[in-house]
């Protein structure tokens, strides 16, 4: 039978379940599931499934997404790939060398300093000393440890545990490179670093499993897609289209709600391009929000542009007196920094109270549209940019 080549992956019919965490009674548990044995329903109370026949195949060299809202199996089916764990029926089958970041401090011993786990983690993964030597360098110079690497990790800062972790695992040249969410944690700078990283990575052959909610950069990184929900598989397919569609999904739950606390209410909004069309990438972009307020009053209102989760790319925020009853707020957007794609515009309201704030609007969707213009946009090297938005915006109030 031929065997694989390193850096294939193979998930099929994956059944996953976990018991329930016991509660603090004990004994009284313990009396409840023997009346339930001896009347023949222990049966599986107390677990519940986090996969249910999940299929997938991955050759050497290819990048593969997952997504979808907490809890939804992700990091448990990473943790199958790395054999971390494993399924309760079907099989996962992993070849090569891997690396794996599924924490903020995965693989990291506390008690052991930054050079000790250099090592360790190396031999874990099947190296000898002198090919941990020959990395060594490039992993202290990617963390920016310095001469931290004598010190225990348990001296850390989180920045500094995260930056080694990563260096770690992508630096000592795996087969199967996995990311969970953990780029998340680190700023702007380093996020950067790491997709350089990455992309070297998977240019040299090995196969990359990427989770992350932040849905520009999977769909940039990851050639195809999985999208989890409940445990099942909704979609897989190219990485572009599923977030398509997990992006439809989240915009179908998130309709217009009501009138907040103070009882503001958005009646209507409206998006176009500078001659009343289409929005495209790179020009003037038109914003028409129709508003109802019970009283005068003095406050600030935010927008924002995500691509389906509540998170935007950039919030444009406007503080003047408003008036009471109907009234049009209008924003010019001078140029839409992003790619072609699909958008929500999200809108929030704040006016003072005593020393605080209370959200007399709060923060939520209000329409969606789609932009036209360039795919997602990259460096040269082929990496994704990640950089702070600015985007010059001028407002009126009618």
């Amino acid at each position: 039978m031929p065997t694989s080549p390193k850096g294939t992956v193979s998930v099929e019919h994956v059944w996953k379940r976990f018991r329930a965490d016991r509660s603090i009674p004990l004994f009284q548990e313990h009396i409840a599931r023997l009346g339930r044995r001896i009347m023949g329903r222990g049966g599986s109370r107390g677990y519940r499934w986090v996969l249910r026949d999940v299929n997938v195949h991955v050759e050497p060299g290819k990048t593969y997404g997952i997504i979808g809202i907490n809890g939804s199996g992700k990091s448990t089916l990473l943790k199958m790939i790395c054999r971390t764990t494993y399924p309760t029926a079907g099989t996962v089958t992993t070849v090569g060398r891997i690396g794996a970041l599924l924490d903020v401090r995965a693989g990291i011993h506390p008690d052991l300093s930054g050079e000790e786990n250099i090592y360790l983690y190396g031999t874990i993964l099947g190296l000898t000393r002198q090919q941990v030597n020959e990395r060594f360098a490039d992993i202290v110079e990617f963390a920016e440890i310095g001469d931290a690497v004598d010190r225990q990790i348990k001296f850390y800062s989180a920045g500094m545990a995260i930056r080694l972790g990563f260096a770690i695992a992508a630096y000592l040249e795996p087969d199967v490179l996995l990311v969970d969410e953990v780029l998340a944690v680190g700023d702007a700078r380093f996020q950067q670093k790491c997709l350089e990283r990455i992309t070297e990575v998977v240019q040299k052959g090995a196969t990359l499993f990427y989770v992350s909610h932040d849905l520009p950069t999977v769909e940039a990184v990851c050639e195809k897609a999985m999208w989890l929900s409940g445990g099942y598989v909704r979609a897989a397919g190219p990485a572009r289209q599923i977030v398509n569609l997990y992006r439809t999904s989240v915009e179908q739950q998130s309709m217009l709600g009501p009138a907040g606390d103070g009882g503001i209410r958005v009646l209507k909004a409206e998006v176009s391009g500078p001659d009343g069309g289409g929005v495209r990438s790179g020009e003037a972009v038109h914003l028409r929000i129709m508003v109802r307020s019970p009283e005068a009053m003095f406050g600030v209102f935010h927008i924002g542009i995500s691509q389906g989760t509540a998170q935007p790319v950039f919030v444009q925020r406007f503080a003047t007196s408003f008036p009471d009853g109907e009234f049009e707020l209008r924003c010019r957007l001078q140029a839409l920094p992003l790619p072609k794609g699909r958008y929500s515009l999200w809108g929030a309201m704040r006016a003072p109270v005593g020393s605080g704030h209370i959200a007399e609007f709060p923060w939520q969707p209000m329409l969606s549209f789609d932009a036209f213009g360039p795919d997602v946009i990259k460096a040269p090297n082929g990496v994704m940019v990640l950089s702070p938005v600015y985007v010059p915006a001028e407002w009126e109030l009618n």
